[in-house]
């Protein structure tokens, strides 16, 4: 059985017409059983209908098609898949009709076809929506049959092989980043690790070519200087198994280009520093001998601790089953070793495609499990709970595209989550009713913020109750797509009312500033023009930043010239002066015109070092946030309202300002004092305290200190960590 990894196209020839018949001959060839009059009049078929288009590489475009099925002929997987390649883009992009696909194919091969192809034109304002609605259209399609999405990774996979046909490197580049985003991950999420990394590879050499030619060329070095150590590890554990009777298939796999590039960013390390570059494979005949290997090779070679992972007790969720542990091996080096039977291995390899494929004569596929992938669901909800397509994208690609972690629940049940998860992630992974209700978790048997980050192994308990709601504070430490769009949903029915009012206020001023007077009647009649259903939704939209209300009062009344504000002297200094608080001494601002209402974001609490940016108000003038602030997102549509500024310099800076700090501490005697006394050590001044959570173990607090800048607001966090009573200190970032 070929992997994707093997699978090589054919080389072209003197015409079409020989090239069509070695493609042919190739399907023939990985499926025996096929029906090949079928194949042979879908070949027809979109010959037929794509006549006159050619491809960037200059060949006619039904080879494309017919490079497709071969990719899945070669995973062997079903007649009504491969025709369905072979048909996938008719009735995208010429004039064939659903019905003429039905008639002479079926049913099943027309609804393959419809699911695999974008049904309308997508009107959308950005390249990123487009996007967004093109994998919801996918994603939709896929839940109802998974050999769409085979079809459609086969697919990427051909026209990511032929990448260079185009000739424009930006859109070579758009192509291979939505590929390494999208498809990729979900190439992993099925299982297909073979078709996963070639797909890495190729984006890698598009969007990082150097980097990849620098790692190539250090493996084509390791090959040469360690080939005989290779050699040598495979016949020692060759001798080890044989020694024990066990009848083995031994090899060493070299890690690809751009995993090991993703791992020298994520642990910050050079080349050199990785060790575990190659990984050993030993497949044998059956279950058993799998945990008999293991014990051979534990009992032989010291291990190395925390790296040992039984995936056939417990299987990921996408059905990859294998034994994994790293050893001080032969040769006395540090090497991973997999063991798994020859199932496990193909499964690996093809992961959900090894149900679609023949065996024997006959399908293995049994429909109704290769629906049952709990991260499809999942994604289907997160795509009813989004507004906009791209915000579904961006909680799809937290969703896909992150290391995983593997829980228990108090049942046993295997719950996989994103590297960084919580229990607040957990609650939402069992039910979205069970994450709207969450109010405290237990992660082996003790009670624990809800914050936690969560630890491969741990078992959550979580406890819920009927009047809790979610809270949107929850959204600065979940991790999945599914928990943040639940949150932000809650988020947005909460905050309408209060978007609303604020809207209509911001509006009235306008008018009355203006000389008009402010009816419902003027409002209502844009709403078609602003493609909202009411009133409310412009009001909503103004309180929330989405809709400018200057912009909506010129549309209500276009023909209305609005008096220019005076410009200020030339002489005049571009600072003006603002207050920490009340009772504090004025800071001077750069950037600003002096005399302009400032004031500092409560949700951020900005530090002189900090970098700031300032956001208009209407009927405020201008509030002054840190950089990073997640508020500055609500501004995000508004760039007319942003203002470049940074701390000014002068004798009038105060000695002290205020930060604000998110403390969890141990529920015992002595803690609180613990606190106070570290602060008062490190130079800083309590100036407010509110308890915002108390449970039995932990209490959660909003700490207000008195700091000369960040650094000391810094030092003042390290100082506190350092304490065993406090379980965590972060710079609080909201009220």
């Amino acid at each position: 059985m070929n992997s994707p990894r093997d699978m090589t196209e054919a080389q072209p020839t003197n015409t079409p017409e020989e090239r069509e018949r070695i493609l042919l001959d190739q399907i023939l060839k990985s499926d025996p059983d096929i029906n090949l009059e079928q194949v042979e009049k879908a070949v027809k078929f979109a010959k037929k209908y794509h006549d006159g288009q050619m491809r960037g590489s200059g060949e006619p475009y039904y080879l494309h098609p017919m490079e497709v099925a071969l990719i899945l002929a070669q995973m062997r997987l079903d007649e009504t898949s491969i025709i369905t390649a072979i048909l996938h883009d008719t009735l995208e992009d010429t004039s064939a009709k659903y019905e003429d696909l039905e008639r002479q194919f079926g049913k099943d091969v027309a609804d393959l076809v419809n699911g695999v192809s974008k049904l309308t034109k997508i009107e959308s304002q950005t390249a990123k929506g487009k996007q967004a609605e093109n994998f919801r259209k996918l994603l939709l399609a896929m839940s109802e049959d998974i050999r769409v999405l085979l079809v459609k990774l086969a697919d990427r996979l051909h026209n990511m092989r032929t990448l260079e046909g185009i000739s424009k490197v930006e859109k070579r580049q758009r192509i291979a980043r939505e590929t390494l985003e999208i498809y990729a991950p979900l190439a992993e999420r099925i299982g297909m690790h073979s078709l996963k990394e070639e797909l890495e590879d190729l984006c890698f050499t598009t969007l990082n070519p150097e980097a990849r030619q620098g790692i190539q060329n250090r493996l084509t070095f390791l090959r040469k200087e360690g080939g005989s150590l290779v050699k040598k590890i495979i016949s020692a554990l060759s001798s080890l198994m044989e020694k024990e009777k066990i009848k083995a298939d031994i090899t060493g796999r070299e890690k690809t280009g751009y995993s090991i590039w993703k791992k020298m960013q994520r642990k910050n390390v050079a080349f050199e520093q990785l060790s575990d570059i190659m990984a050993f494979r030993i497949v044998v005949e059956n279950v058993g001998e799998c945990y008999h290997a293991l014990g051979i090779i534990h009992s032989t070679y010291p291990t190395v601790p925390g790296r040992f992972k039984d995936f056939i007790s417990t299987p990921k969720p996408n059905g990859y089953r294998s034994i994994h542990t790293t050893v001080i091996g032969p040769e006395n080096q540090r090497i991973e070793i997999q063991i798994r039977t020859q199932e496990m291995h193909f499964e690996a390899d093809m992961g959900v495609a090894a149900h679609w494929s023949y065996k024997d004569g006959e399908i293995r596929a049994n429909q109704d499990d290769v629906r049952k992938y709990r991260w499809l669901r999942e994604l289907l909800e997160i795509l009813d709970q989004e507004q906009k397509p791209e915000d579904f994208l961006d909680n799809t690609k937290l969703e896909l595209f992150q290391e995983q972690v593997y829980v228990f629940s108090p049942k046993g049940d295997l719950i996989e989550l994103p590297n960084g998860a919580t229990p607040v992630d957990f609650a939402y992974g069992i039910h979205s009713d069970v994450g709207d209700r969450c109010v405290g978790a237990k992660i082996n048997g003790r009670i624990a913020p809800l914050n936690t980050r969560l630890q491969n192994g741990d078992q959550v308990e979580v406890i819920t109750a009927k009047t809790q709601n979610p809270s949107p504070t929850w959204e600065r430490f979940v991790v999945t797509g599914k928990a943040k769009s639940h949150i932000r949903r809650f988020v947005r029915q909460q905050q309408r009312g209060e978007y609303i009012a604020l809207g209509q206020a911001m509006l009235k001023k306008i008018f009355q500033a203006e000389g008009y007077d402010f009816t419902e009647k003027a409002v209502s009649g844009i709403v078609k023009q602003m493609r909202v259903n009411e009133a409310d939704d412009i009001y909503a939209n103004i309180g929330s930043g989405h809709f400018n209300a200057r912009d909506i009062f010129k549309t209500i009344f276009p023909a209305h010239k609005t008096e220019p504000a005076k410009k200020p002297s030339k002489g005049t200094e571009d600072i003006a002066m603002a207050r920490l608080s009340e009772s504090s001494a004025p800071v001077p601002i750069k950037g600003l015109i002096p005399g302009m209402a400032v004031h500092f974001a409560r949700c951020c609490h900005p530090l002189p070092g900090d970098r700031i940016v300032g956001i208009v108000s209407t009927g405020k003038g201008v509030t002054i946030h840190t950089i990073d602030c997640e508020t500055l997102e609500t501004f995000a549509d508004t760039p007319e309202r942003w203002l470049d500024v940074s701390w000014g310099e002068g004798p009038d800076s105060p000695e002290a300002h205020v930060g604000r700090l998110n403390i969890t501490m141990e529920n015992k005697p002595g803690a609180l004092a613990t606190i106070s006394t570290v602060i008062a050590k490190s130079g800083g001044d309590i100036t407010n305290l509110k308890i915002t959570n108390r449970s039995m173990d932990f209490w959660d607090m909003l700490i207000d200190i008195y700091v000369n800048d960040t650094r000391h607001l810094s030092n003042v966090i390290a100082a506190l960590r350092a304490s065993p009573e406090i379980t965590s200190v972060e710079r609080a970032r909201g009220r």
